[in-house]
């Protein structure tokens, strides 16, 4: 499935428009707010529930966004709803509220986060349970992962959907546990035509790679992640598509 055209024209606020000064902690339903307040597009995290419910959340764990502790995935959406974002009046919201709070507004740029632990096929429900979401939206939407068996199993569940893959030249050592043939087979892309990407979504710093331009030239629309200034929007606008982009008005 191809791009919506929003996706190519309004930049995408990193985990919503945030600003923890103006009580807006990353992917909280304020911060998206204010994304649609400013016409900007949107993209957001999922991890999952004890319950099985998809969870507007980056981290596996709790700590760095709010005063608990331990991991996301213990616990029910209920009872996850009921914890409070550091610097904010949010609580952490369900996929389900958010597309409730966006409907149709905005385009929504979805990143699945790895449950595999070595992005592989150990993917859970994540997946699945984002589809059966997603088959009722109205507006604009689209579906990445770094893991390609989680952005397969949405294009097989889902064809209407439009996907991509994260990517990222692999160097930043949290990526040294990675097998190291699927490390190699990530940097290299080779999943992109399996899992029927329609774009990649890569860092920034590395969109002069060969694997970037081959994609390109293949047809695919590259955006990219996390632009932080307007120098850096121009150098990546030299070959991205669009931008993904966190600390300045874009």
């Amino acid at each position: 499935m191809a791009l919506h055209p929003d996706f190519l024209t309004r930049p995408l606020a990193h985990r919503g428009l945030h600003d923890h000064a103006q009580a807006a902690p990353e992917n909280s339903p304020t911060a998206f707010r204010a994304a649609i307040d400013k016409g900007y597009g949107i993209e957001l995290d999922l991890q999952i529930s004890l319950d099985g419910q998809p969870i507007v959340f980056h981290d596996y764990e709790l700590d760095r966004l709010t005063d608990e502790v331990g991991l996301v995935s213990d616990r029910t959406a209920a009872e996850l709803g009921q914890i409070r974002l550091k610097n904010s009046n949010d609580t952490i919201p369900t996929l389900a509220q958010i597309l409730a709070l966006t409907d149709g507004r905005a385009p929504l740029l979805i990143e699945l986060k790895d449950q595999d632990g070595q992005l592989g096929p150990d993917i859970g429900a994540l997946s699945a349970q984002t589809t059966h979401l997603l088959r009722s939206y109205p507006g604009p939407v689209a579906v990445m992962s770094y893991n390609p068996f989680a952005v397969a199993a949405v294009g097989k569940a889902a064809p209407d959907v439009s996907l991509g893959m994260v990517t990222s030249a692999f160097t930043d050592p949290s990526w040294q546990n990675l097998d190291p043939q699927q490390r190699e087979k990530l940097i290299r892309m080779d999943d992109l035509n399996r899992v029927g990407a329609c774009f990649i979504s890569h860092n920034r710093t590395d969109l002069a790679s060969s694997h970037v331009q081959r994609a390109k030239a293949s047809g695919l629309h590259i955006l990219c992640w996390t632009v932080g200034s307007a120098e850096q929007e121009a150098e990546a606008r030299e070959i991205a598509d669009n931008i993904t982009f966190e600390g300045y008005f874009a």
